[in-house]
């Protein structure tokens, strides 16, 4: 990895600087912070469905477990935000690598493994449902107190520049994985496991490490969701909604690139929002779009406008 490779993130990074300083409109600044909670949950499917070609239908059991137990700490122990939201994102991590343990010793991929991934978050769902610590169907409300100490902003510019940072940290930890031997050991695994196998690739060992990093970075933008709406409940930690966009958006913008993540969030939000203007609060109504856009997407894949603009700024050209 060169510097020349991290000027784009180092531009969408001044991109939201500005942004943050010039925009003051509640509702863009509301619609753009959100549109980077799911391009971080986004890039940490990216990973692992992108790169590794394992596609989880389940990575709400990430977003929940770093958005809860950032939140219980915080709530119910008094730990202060910034360690909390460590642990949450530690806890996602080994919710991902346990899950991984479990699902690729049994010889799990394809649709087998997103199923059992669908199966564990739904799980979850249940149990924070129904659990005590986790403020049951009620769900948990984090106390406001206002201050950087706390993590919590009087302004959203300054959650919208905190998601941008996190979100081009997420993006370097891709790229720095994109140019190592780990990355492509993973690609490889994607393309053919018994080719790589041969080639004496430990198979179990770059899923597991690539599950892993998915699920802490999916963690991260459950941590940050907790700290920017202070309130969160099973179906919003766990629910389908979170892994349907974590899903979409990477294949709809470019699932293996670097800023595919990114710019299908931007089209899904962008979309859900305009069509909320357009024909009103109809439940549902999103998740027809979002069905059809995928059925186009499949059928015409989108996957080559990021690599056409990767390409050109490599100056070797259009593929």
């Amino acid at each position: 990895m060169t510097a020349r490779d991290t000027l784009p993130i180092l531009g969408f990074l001044v991109v939201a600087v500005l942004v943050s300083l010039f925009v003051t409109s509640n509702v863009v600044l509301n619609f753009l912070v959100f549109t980077l909670i799911l391009a971080i949950a986004a890039q940490g499917w990216n990973l692992l469905g992108g790169y590794g070609g394992q596609y989880s239908f389940g990575h709400a059991a990430f977003f929940g477990m770093g958005a809860y137990v950032s939140a219980i700490l915080q709530q119910r122990f008094g730990v202060n935000a910034y360690p909390a939201a460590a642990f949450g994102i530690a806890a996602a991590a080994l919710l991902g690598y346990a899950i991984g343990a479990m699902v690729f010793r049994a010889g799990l991929r394809g649709s087998y493994f997103a199923l059992v991934t669908l199966a564990f978050a739904e799980v979850l769902r249940i149990l924070a449902n129904a659990t005590e610590i986790t403020g049951g169907a009620a769900g948990l409300l984090i106390s406001l107190n206002l201050g950087a100490g706390n993590l919590q902003f009087a302004n959203r510019s300054s959650f919208l520049i905190l998601g941008a940072v996190l979100l081009a940290l997420a993006m370097l930890i891709t790229l720095a994985l994109e140019k190592s031997r780990i990355g492509a050991q993973l690609v490889a695994v994607r393309e053919n496991e018994a080719a790589a196998a041969a080639l004496g690739v430990d198979i179990l060992a770059v899923k597991l490490r690539a599950i892993s990093l998915s699920a802490a970075l999916t963690g991260a933008a459950g941590a940050l969701y907790a700290q920017y709406f202070l309130y969160i409940d099973s179906n919003i930690a766990f629910g389908t909604w979170i892994s349907v966009e974590a899903l979409l958006a990477p294949i709809i913008g470019g699932a293996g690139t670097v800023f595919g993540p990114l710019i299908g969030a931007l089209i899904l939000q962008g979309l859900s929002e305009g069509t909320k203007m357009l024909i009103g609060k109809i439940p549902g109504v999103d998740l027809i779009i979002f069905g059809t856009l995928l059925i186009l997407v499949v059928r015409f894949p989108l996957h080559r406008i990021p690599g056409v603009i990767a390409a050109l700024w490599r100056g070797k050209g259009a593929p």
